[in-house]
């Protein structure tokens, strides 16, 4: 599929963004690495990048536990909606109830849908983000007052990112589910999850929701510098599992639009753009899609990344990848631009 995003969107964003902040209010985050902005920092787990050189080129060259250079794709959603310039983690305690009310993310890198994806490196599950989620409603409810605080709830746009890691860093890295399902199965016990987390949002207020899909999952570097037999090219198993999941959350998000009364879901699917980019690098300026910027962008995330911080790239722009599992800023802020023409753009009417 061409997806030709950039110039497009350079011209459909001014005048929407003006119109956008009345009808979605705030911003509410779920997930994982894709949309942690540093919630890790204040847990006990070795998944964090509050360090260098992550952050560099974020605002003031601060590391945030963000897994990237500089923003991820919400914070460019959240500046595109008019809402404020990124999103905050729930757990930082430098920010309370009166920044929360606009945008806020309960998202863990390395977390999952599953409970044992979680567990491999003691991060925040899915099952504890809704359970932040409720307390977050009622702080809201004593800011706002409770009339105000539900019709927040009911205009925000809530975004649900995750997936890869319970293929890439469960079934695929552990022993335990593998044994347990079939492939197939295991996508089906996921989404089976994902079905239920939207009924219990729901169950809370909220209606206008975002399920994201997987992105090609086997064109990580992570995932090319382990394919010895495949070049060093993209793994195909692991983008057909990925295109195989997007289409059952896909029709999972159009069933569920027929049986819950006033839910706006969608499915953002970042697949194909991803893969364009990958493919077609030079028409987005990158010119480099198979090693990461950071340190030998072969292995490298996390600490893995800091220790030969040294050799990281120079431009990050010019990278795709930041380390071997997250992309660059410049790669976050294309996706999200596609994400919002393609996905999201009717909740900015």
């Amino acid at each position: 599929m061409e997806v030709h995003v950039t110039m497009l969107l350079c011209v459909v964003l001014v005048p929407l963004v003006s119109v956008a902040r009345a009808k979605v209010p705030a911003m509410v985050v779920f997930g994982d690495s894709s949309v942690d902005a540093g919630n890790n920092n204040y847990i006990e787990t070795i998944a964090r990048s509050n360090f260098q050189p992550y952050g560099r080129d974020f605002v003031g060259g601060k590391p945030t536990g963000r897994f990237s250079n500089g923003r991820i794709a919400t914070d460019f959603l959240a500046e595109a909606f008019g809402i404020k310039p990124y999103v905050a983690p729930y757990l930082d305690p430098t920010h309370d109830i009166s920044h929360f009310a606009t945008g806020v993310t309960f998202a863990s890198a390395a977390t999952g849908y599953d409970n044992a994806t979680s567990d491999v490196l003691s991060v925040i599950p899915l099952w504890k983000q809704l359970e932040y989620y409720k307390g977050y409603q009622k702080k809201l409810s004593v800011y706002l007052g409770e009339s105000r605080a539900k019709e927040t709830i009911s205009k925000a746009l809530h975004i649900i990112s995750l997936g890869t890691n319970d293929f890439l860093e469960n079934y695929y890295a552990i022993p335990g589910r593998a044994s347990q399902f079939t492939p197939r199965e295991y996508q089906n016990f996921l989404a089976g999850i994902a079905e239920n987390f939207i009924h219990k949002l729901y169950g809370l207020g909220a209606r206008k929701i975002s399920l994201g899909g997987l992105p090609p999952m086997g064109c990580l570097p992570l995932e090319r510098t382990t394919n010895f037999l495949g070049g060093k090219d993209c793994v195909p198993s692991y983008n057909n599992i990925a295109l195989e999941f997007n289409a059952k959350l896909s029709k999972l998000t159009t069933r569920l639009n027929k049986d819950l009364p006033g839910i706006r879901l969608v499915f953002s699917n970042p697949y194909d753009v991803f893969l364009h980019i990958i493919k077609k690098p030079a028409q987005y300026g990158f010119q480099v899609t198979s090693m990461a910027c950071c340190a030998t962008g072969m292995f490298e995330m996390g600490y893995a990344c800091s220790r030969a911080s040294s050799f990281s790239c120079m431009d990050a722009s010019k990278y795709v990848f930041w380390d071997s599992f997250h992309p660059t800023e410049k790669t976050n802020g294309i996706i999200a631009k596609y994400l919002l023409k393609n996905a999201l753009a009717q909740f900015l009417h």
